[in-house]
């Protein structure tokens, strides 16, 4: 680490172990969201190309429900010294790993995707800050898909880094892409009344899932093949998620000796190992009963729906029309929905497909974040 932010945190290690270089909180302090726990140096397998410091953050969130918790994540700094007014600071919001611990992205090396679309925008000038979400590598389980707790998480890792490191400003979007892009809904729904302290200038996504809760009702025995990829992986760790976060309902009266033996791996096994775990399984063969009666519907609705109003920053949503993974056609809906509210979007589709769709919408994006920056 460099100039104020490295010797700041020199004196604080006196006393530590230094090839760890962790850094406890202040002793006292109350554990607010943000609150740094730890700061670790990472090797260089687990960086990403042009970044000039890579460090793992230990830091307090909070479930959706309030409920205090740890979470890690990342900070990686562009080369040079900061501009005026600090480095803008873009918080990243992964896609689908898993969520059991050692799925979290701080503990393992970015596909090669997420490394060169994260070094894009450390090339820009802007610093890069990632939240492994709530339960990837802290306390509990993951609930994937729970949007508000991964969105709280997004937005508090940006209060750690600045408090880790004082070159960053304040001002900061939220990018994400599958998963990410639903976090990154949420997150940009949020991020002003959660972090008033901060300055949030909005959001990008790409391939978010959303409409999902209209679809899935449809499972049951016997669900026919649909021709999308990960189907059965994600509603997995959907229901993973959502046996942790609404015991009330029941997830496993609602499937079959099949389906509980999936879910139960899907609660350790990360998003390869999953999928091969379930290759020739389909979402009928785990499903006891169908997921349509009023109590699963409105479990999943509340779980993992995205909001359509109350948005105050522009939002970008990309999408691809060859997605296989998120269908183009439950965007168009998002999107609709988003404009007949009021909310700023713009909306951009592409010939691609999921994951292809980060990459087509750079020469978007990258103009639509200056402007953000007002750049």
């Amino acid at each position: 680490m460099r100039g104020t932010g490295w010797r700041l945190r020199a004196l604080a290690c006196i006393g530590a172990v230094a090839a760890g270089l962790v850094v406890p909180a202040t002793a006292g302090a109350q554990p607010g969201p943000g609150t740094v726990v730890a700061v670790e140096s990472l090797p260089g397998e687990l960086s990403v190309p042009g970044a000039a410091t890579a460090e793992r953050l230990t830091f307090r969130t909070q479930w959706r429900s309030g409920a205090s918790t740890t979470a890690s994540g990342v900070l990686y700094l562009p080369p040079g010294q900061a501009p005026d007014g600090g480095w803008p600071v873009v918080s990243w919001a992964h896609g689908t790993v898993g969520v059991g611990d050692d799925c979290a992205p701080s503990r393992n090396p970015r596909s090669d995707r997420d490394r060169a679309y994260l070094g894009h925008w450390l090339s820009r000038g802007y610093a890069v800050v990632a939240s492994d979400y709530p339960g990837l590598g802290g306390d509990g389980l993951h609930t994937y898909l729970d949007g508000p707790s991964a969105a709280n998480s997004v937005v508090d890792v940006v209060r750690a880094a600045r408090a880790a490191e004082p070159s960053l400003s304040n001002r900061w979007i939220v990018i994400g892409q599958s998963q990410g892009g639903h976090a990154a809904l949420h997150t940009a729904l949020l991020a002003t009344s959660r972090a008033p302290e901060l300055d949030f200038r909005g959001m990008i996504a790409t391939g978010a899932p959303s409409n999902l809760e209209t679809l899935f009702p449809f499972g049951g025995p016997g669900f026919p093949d649909l021709g999308l990829d990960g189907t059965t992986v994600f509603l997995s760790y959907v229901l993973a998620g959502l046996r942790v976060a609404r015991p009330d309902v029941d997830v496993n009266s609602y499937l079959t000796p099949v389906g509980r033996d999936v879910v139960d791996d899907a609660e350790r096994l990360c998003y390869a190992e999953l999928s091969d775990r379930v290759d020739g399984i389909g979402v009928g063969e785990i499903l006891a009963r169908p997921l349509g009666d009023d109590r699963m519907r409105a479990a999943l609705a509340d779980y993992m729906g995205v909001p359509t109003r109350g948005y105050d920053r522009p939002l970008f949503l990309g999408q691809g029309l060859r997605d296989q993974v998120v269908p183009a056609p439950l965007s168009f809906k998002l999107v609709a929905d988003l404009w007949s509210g009021g909310t700023n979007v713009d909306y951009r589709t592409y010939p691609n497909g999921h994951s292809e769709t980060m990459f087509d919408a750079l020469p978007a994006t990258t103009p639509f974040a200056a402007t953000l920056f007002g750049g």
